[in-house]
């Protein structure tokens, strides 16, 4: 079991304003296996986190510590972040042209692996995710993202989730974008991705329509860069009911 603990997390970030605290003080832990979901309103800080922990240069951590497995997370750079087995799907895949598909997910698991995957069962596991994911087998000779569609890119975020297969995915608004379609396949992608090799899920997300079909084993309710609340799936239930607004209120009630 592999764990990624999440302590007292401060960070801040330039702005024109000058530094500007975004977390102040998150503490979270995720282990394989387990499903989290991060909600809360917008600049609660939640893509924030994500990318804090996948060692992003513009947030600046002040304080806290993030540890996988007892190793210093913070003292990695990117690459040795996902050696160690952190991945990111991010909100806003970036294209990167003359780079295919293929290339790309081949190249990505030698680096993490050490060493070339066996060309014919790379092939087999990369189509048949593919056909999981209902992408054209066309795709795979497109270079990364560029004149993908919004939700042609968020398959293939969870293409190489399911393919490179970490310890720990963090899930950054993966449904933004998504019709509910192309939403239940990303979604049947993580839960695949989870039952074939016990993958921690650290989902972010606005809404609550996702975790219909990806569902929570615990809810933390992040606002203004504190985690404020948690719970069960009945927590991302209620929110959906009572939207955000006693959070906001500052003469409501939180439950601790």
């Amino acid at each position: 079991m592999s764990v990624l603990e999440i302590t007292d997390l401060h960070v801040t970030v330039e702005t024109e304003a000058g530094t500007t605290p975004i977390l102040n003080g998150i503490t979270l832990t995720i282990r394989t296996g387990e499903t989290h979901a991060i909600m809360g309103p917008n600049g609660s800080g939640k893509s924030t986190l994500a990318y804090t922990i996948a060692g992003h240069p513009k947030y600046t951590v002040t304080g806290g510590t993030i540890t996988l497995d007892g190793e210093d997370v913070l003292a990695m750079s990117v690459d040795e972040r996902a050696r160690a087995g952190l991945f990111l799907a991010m909100q806003y895949p970036v294209e990167i042209p003359g780079v295919t598909v293929t290339n790309f997910l081949r190249t990505a698991k030698t680096a993490l692996d050490g060493e070339a995957p066996s060309i014919r069962q790379w092939t087999k596991d990369v189509k048949e995710s593919m056909a999981n994911l209902r992408m054209d087998p066309k795709f795979a000779q497109r270079n990364v993202n560029e004149g993908f569609s919004g939700g042609e890119k968020k398959r293939h975020e969870i293409l190489q989730l399911e393919v490179l297969k970490p310890k720990i995915a963090v899930l950054d608004e993966t449904d933004s974008g998504l019709d509910v379609d192309a939403l239940k396949i990303v979604s049947a992608g993580v839960n695949r991705a989870k039952e074939h090799t016990n993958l921690g899920v650290l989902l972010i997300t606005h809404y609550t329509r996702i975790l219909r079909y990806i569902r929570p084993d615990y809810v933390h309710v992040v606002v203004a860069g504190k985690i404020v609340e948690e719970g069960g799936a009945e927590l991302a239930d209620r929110l959906e009911d009572e939207g955000y607004d006693r959070f906001l209120d500052p003469s409501a009630p939180i439950e601790a």
